[in-house]
């Protein structure tokens, strides 16, 4: 990830530097946040992917000229969106699109229902059975990705927004849920983990003990918590004959990814 400081300021809860960071596909977000700790992020642009860096100077003078400076929190969701304008260029399109997962099963949008909806569904592996209905959400952890995905349910949410004849209701709530959610797949970091087993030696008891996850014996020994990392990470399921959770809180995979892994959070978040 790219990080460009431009500008810093003071305030009275300490010093503040403005920066421009990476986004989704060639954007970038200009953020205003404390420089001790990298805390408090505030969004004020979304920039395109081909909008010059001076464009950030623009947003900043005028930021920095209002004695309010508001600004809304950074969220997990801005760094997979695309900027307004964009977004709304590519809703005008949509495609339908069958996406398959590693197995090879195959998802698809599909109208069912009464009255007729626009949802997410699985083919069956048996010939002759039904479709499953799926959330938005459970198909993008059934790919371990959120796009293209999301980028199909915009389109679709917005190509059917007017039409009487198909509701996009219930598509559009699950995607507002996947786009804010605190909770993320650990692909990445899931990926991040194993490397530093692998080619640094790491173990996972090692990484565990970083993150203050720490067991110990009948002697008082000392030892990281393996399982509770495995599950964070999706190695291991959360109970008996479950599969593996694609999914961990943002803050869960913040901490092992600074602390456990030494590396900033956002190299191990998706896109």
């Amino acid at each position: 990830m790219t990080t460009i400081a431009r500008d810093r300021y003071l305030t009275t809860d300490g010093l503040r530097e403005l920066v421009i960071l990476d986004a989704f596909d060639g954007s970038r977000l200009v953020v205003d946040r404390r420089e001790a700790d990298q805390g408090d992020p505030r969004l004020l642009a979304h920039l395109a992917r081909d909008e010059p860096d001076d464009n950030a100077r623009l947003v900043w003078r005028d930021y920095l000229a209002n004695p309010q400076r508001g600004a809304r929190p950074l969220r997990q969701s801005d760094f997979r969106s695309r900027p307004e304008g964009e977004r709304e260029r590519a809703e005008k399109v949509f495609r339908p699109t069958v996406l398959r997962d590693a197995a090879g099963r195959r998802y698809f949008l599909r109208a069912c229902g009464t009255p007729i909806e626009l949802r997410w569904h699985r083919a069956p592996r048996r010939h002759g059975s039904a479709p499953r209905c799926l959330s938005a959400r459970e198909v993008v952890g059934e790919l371990e990705a959120y796009e293209p995905v999301c980028g199909i349910t915009r389109a679709a949410v917005e190509r059917f927004r007017h039409d009487r004849g198909v509701s996009v209701a219930t598509l559009s709530v699950e995607l507002k849920r996947v786009e804010s959610s605190p909770i993320v797949l650990n692909r990445r970091l899931r990926e991040a983990v194993l490397a530093a087993v692998s080619t640094h030696g790491v173990s996972l008891s090692a990484i565990a003990m970083a993150c203050g996850r720490i067991k110990h014996d009948q002697r008082g020994n000392g030892s990281g918590e393996t399982s509770w990392l495995a599950r964070r990470v999706g190695l291991l399921p959360s109970s008996p004959g479950a599969r593996p959770n694609p999914w961990v809180h943002s803050d869960t995979l913040a901490l092992i990814a600074r602390e456990g892994l030494g590396i900033a959070p956002r190299e191990v978040e998706l896109p």
